[in-house]
């Protein structure tokens, strides 16, 4: 159904005329009643009877009319859901478990009037985030940017990097269970498990040079049955350990005693700049931008290491180890 039609036609009920109707659509009255024959070919009825004074509904007419405002409230609903103006404010947060969805979810407490859509775009099989930044699709993600060392791409703004610290998850039965704490050369002799990555991602730089700088052994957990069916083999393993970021949530029985144990001495660091278009219109934007940099500000600094490709640096007197070379 033409919906330029649909609402002509409300505007001819409203106005009882077909030139006032034109007037309001700023369009011809010949415009007006080509779009009304139109519909009613369409429809297949007679929506208005014409008199000297102008038109009045017709009982089909009288019929329709809820339903045709109906219908052009859905098409306003629909308009809104995309518009950057109108729809609500739409971030990409990588996955639901990380540190960026926990980030998101402490912004809506403090700003529940903000409407968030929170949103996960692919990252592993191929990076749609740059692109629905540029069509103004979403209005804020979370990358690492290994592809531009540590820069955004052209058109882009990144803000103040989110420093992801790792820790090692082990179950109750792993040799290193009940460490406070771990140097990150002593996990050399402990296989780490993560889910397959292609090399190209960026999970996959960032992991490759993590294991290349500190001669680690990360294998491949295949195939891969989900984040649940990782957490019941660490249970129950006395050897299957992962890696996990500290800002991440996981959620397992009681029965699984898992251990979170931070790593130090250098402390691997996953990178997150959050990345928005130069060109953004969304009006919550800097509000989620400004609570971004206050959380950035309250950091805890320590021994970090960084993959050689990231361009920032945490300011402070602790060093920050990049790469091989340290």
């Amino acid at each position: 159904m033409d919906l330029d039609a649909v609402r002509t036609f409300v505007a001819v009920a409203d106005t009882g005329q077909f030139q006032a109707a034109g007037d309001e659509l700023a369009i011809t009255q010949q415009a007006v009643s080509k779009r009304i024959a139109t519909l009613e070919r369409d429809l297949g009825v007679r929506l208005f009877v014409r008199g000297p004074k102008g038109v009045r509904l017709s009982v089909d007419g009288q019929s329709f009319l809820p339903h045709a405002r109906e219908l052009l409230r859905v098409e306003n609903r629909a308009a809104a859901s995309v518009l950057p103006a109108s729809r609500a404010l739409r971030v990409d947060v990588v996955n639901r478990r990380i540190a960026p969805a926990v980030l998101l979810q402490a912004f809506h407490q403090e700003h529940p009037d903000i409407d968030l859509d929170v949103v996960t775009l692919p990252l592993l099989d191929g990076d749609d985030a740059p692109a629905a930044l540029a069509e103004g699709t979403v209005d804020l993600t979370f990358r690492v940017l290994a592809a531009t060392g540590g820069r955004p791409p052209a058109g882009l703004r990144a803000g103040p990097v989110l420093y992801d610290r790792h820790e090692l998850l082990v179950g109750p039965h792993h040799p290193l269970a009940d460490r406070r704490q771990l140097r990150l050369a002593e996990l050399v002799d402990h296989p780490i498990w993560m889910f397959p990555m292609p090399p190209a991602s960026e999970p996959g730089a960032y992991y490759r040079e993590l294991a290349t700088t500190f001669g680690l052994t990360i294998d491949s957990v295949a195939p891969n049955f989900g984040n649940e069916a990782l957490l019941a083999e660490l249970a129950g393993s006395p050897r299957l350990a992962t890696l996990v970021g500290r800002g991440s949530r996981y959620l397992w029985p009681a029965t699984y005693d898992l251990r979170r144990i931070p790593v130090v001495a250098p402390t691997p660091v996953y990178p997150l700049y959050p990345l928005w278009s130069e060109h953004s219109a969304h009006e919550a934007l800097p509000t989620l931008l400004a609570f971004l940099r206050s959380r950035h500000q309250t950091e805890e600094v320590d021994d970090l290491w960084l993959p050689t490709w990231n361009a920032s640096a945490p300011v402070s007197s602790a060093p920050v180890r990049r790469g091989v070379d340290g």
